[in-house]
């Protein structure tokens, strides 16, 4: 051990002290050095992916309007547990906070552990949110999450071809004119549903009037508030709504119901992520099923791997498909229209 240390003492001008503090990740060392000492001791093999013992899950939290309030989560996590305990992997969990004063130390700290292969959660990162993540020392896998200027292994939702296959049925069922329940924070997964439903409007010969597209918080009680007051002004609705995910649609429902709107015979709505309370909804949500244990699965294999391989150049994209689940909330218009023509 020591002369490990002594070699890369001598490799990068530190103390041996300075070395010993910083690979185990003892106060005092500051983030350049620390980084120096943990290349060093890579190149030199005194740290390597076989000593790798858990799987750090780490949120990356902006503002929690998204991941704070949604089930959405939880299923996603127990697949990510259960397939790290069959691999033989221990689970840690810990949230990055960006607010944080200290967000930069914890990113420096949790990127360069040699003990653990990381897991982040993506669902709130924007574009500029990857870069510190890009150099990290750690096997790393994005969960949930793409980054289009660096590249990521990563594993995420179909959201594209999911939400123009959403809007496809709805056009299927009769319906020409479609609105949009947009949420206001726009995370990826949510500006990627919005092309995929756009385009399948475009192959349709269809399009999404500037006044059918509404903004709606994307909590279950923000949702409810701002539809609401959309409500006041909306001089005509569409004959469906297309939401960017379940609780944006849920909360939308209700301020349509107690505004005298019947879901589905006046506005039909179509979600995504098939929560549980679209199950019990009234009346229940058609939705986008989402694969949530299963893509935490995949992400602990695919991490596993990297890991097994002691780091891996190549880097892989992996899109979960979905499935459409046909409830109550969408009404058949072809069927109102074949008794008028009888």
């Amino acid at each position: 051990m020591k002369a490990g240390m002594k070699r890369i003492s001598e490799m990068t001008g530190y103390s041996v002290a300075t070395v010993s503090n910083a690979l185990n990740h003892k106060r005092g060392v500051n983030n350049e050095t620390s980084t120096r000492i943990f290349q060093a001791a890579q190149e030199l093999g005194y740290i390597n992916s076989a000593k790798i013992s858990k799987i750090r899950f780490v949120t990356y939290k902006k503002n929690g309007l998204i991941i704070d309030d949604t089930p959405f989560f939880p299923a996603l996590i127990d697949g990510v547990e259960r397939e790290a305990k069959g691999l033989g992997y221990e689970t840690v969990f810990c949230t990055l906070d960006r607010e944080s004063a200290n967000y930069e130390e914890q990113v420096a700290s949790i990127l360069s552990d040699p003990a653990a292969g990381v897991l982040l959660l993506g669902t709130e990162m924007v574009e500029e949110d990857y870069q510190p993540y890009q150099d990290a020392k750690s096997p790393l896998v994005l969960l949930d999450g793409w980054c289009d200027s660096f590249p990521f292994d990563s594993v995420l939702i179909s959201n594209a071809d999911s939400a123009a296959q959403a809007a496809q049925h709805l056009i299927s069922k009769g319906h020409q004119r479609i609105g949009y329940l947009k949420g206001k924070f726009r995370i990826k997964n949510f500006a990627y549903r919005s092309a995929g439903f756009r385009q399948a409007l475009c192959r349709n010969g269809l399009t999404l009037a500037p006044l059918d597209t509404v903004p709606l918080l994307s909590t279950m009680e923000g949702a409810y508030q701002d539809m609401k007051e959309w409500l006041k002004t909306a001089v005509s609705l569409p004959t469906a709504f297309f939401a960017d995910n379940d609780v944006i649609a849920l909360g939308a429902m209700r301020a349509m119901k107690e505004n005298g709107v019947r879901v589905p015979e006046d506005v039909s709505v179509i979600g995504f992520d098939d929560l549980l309370l679209g199950e019990v909804s009234s009346p229940r949500l058609t939705t986008v099923h989402v694969f949530k244990q299963e893509m935490g699965q995949l992400a602990v294999r695919r991490l596993v791997d990297i890991i097994q391989k002691n780091g891996s150049r190549t880097r892989a994209k992996i899109q979960v498909c979905t499935q459409l689940v046909e409830r109550e909330s969408v009404f058949d218009r072809n069927q109102s229209i074949d008794r008028l023509e009888e």
